[in-house]
């Protein structure tokens, strides 16, 4: 029995050798139809780094030949397929532009859109890839409105979409943490009025109106009025918006400050007017 196990790991160490050595054969000393054949048998089995390398070889001899399609194709499919996306969104992009009228362009045209998207990093980071998904994705949605995969491109869309609404409100609330109210105000601002319609405007309403809230609340008395009355139809706008809000319960304690410290801030003014100072 000992004999026999031993016997079945040799016969696999081998195959597994001499596939090796047929390959290193192959890739370094093979003609050109060998190094096809075999880039294209290894692809069909899933060994797409051995692909790859064989068919890095071929290129330069098949420009320009018919083959030429199916070899750019299986590179790019064979890098998504690696995880390398950023090659992948790379060939795929260029044999998009190389071949548009292939029978393969609605497929590549989907993969190089979720090759930017699974390149694509969290919101806290740089954005590049983010914008680059959300050009291809709609390219392709426009163009490939009856497809099969058309409601996972959507989604996709949807996602980075969101993704890149959520920076724009972290860049607004960090005016907001840093205590530059008047930034974070205008900030919101531009925000809610660029994403109409994001889910993030609560979030977005109840931050303006908590800058406004400070702002007035900390302004010198010249300012104060009309910044206090300012953060007042914030807090108005929010209750409009979003009059069952779990936020509400906070802010209209603030809003009841501001009413008090307005009261309070009219009353001094006006003694300061009429003593003439």
């Amino acid at each position: 029995m000992q004999k026999m196990k031993r016997l079945s790991v040799f016969v696999v160490l081998a195959v597994l050798f001499s596939s090796c050595s047929e390959y290193q054969k192959v890739l370094n000393k093979g003609n050109v139809e060998d190094q096809y054949k075999m880039a294209t048998k290894y692809f069909e089995e899933g060994e797409y780094n051995k692909s790859v390398n064989l068919f890095e070889k071929v290129i330069p001899k098949y420009r320009r030949k018919p083959q030429m399609e199916r070899i750019q194709f299986m590179v790019a499919q064979a890098n998504y397929n690696t995880k390398s996306y950023d090659l992948a969104s790379y060939h795929f992009n260029k044999f998009i532009g190389n071949y548009p009228s292939s029978s393969k362009v609605e497929e590549a045209s989907y993969l190089l859109a979720h090759s930017y998207y699974l390149s694509s990093p969290k919101s806290s980071r740089d954005q590049a890839n983010t914008h680059k998904a959300l050009t291809e994705l709609q390219n392709f949605i426009d163009k490939f409105p009856q497809s099969d995969r058309i409601k996972e491109a959507n989604k996709y869309h949807d996602e980075l979409t969101n993704r890149l609404e959520k920076k724009s409100l972290d860049i607004a609330k960090q005016y907001y943490i840093t205590e530059k109210y008047q930034a974070a105000i205008m900030a919101f601002d531009i925000f809610i009025e660029d994403n109409f319609g994001t889910d993030y405007k609560e979030e977005a309403l109840a931050y303006k109106f908590l800058a406004s809230y400070e702002l007035g609340m900390k302004s010198i008395l010249s300012k104060k009025e009309q910044r206090i009355n300012n953060a007042i139809v914030a807090y108005n706008r929010f209750k409009k918006s979003f009059p069952k809000s779990d936020r509400l319960n906070k802010l209209s304690s603030k809003f009841e400050e501001l009413n008090k410290e307005l009261k309070i801030t009219k009353e001094i003014y006006a003694k300061y007017t009429n003593n003439g100072l």
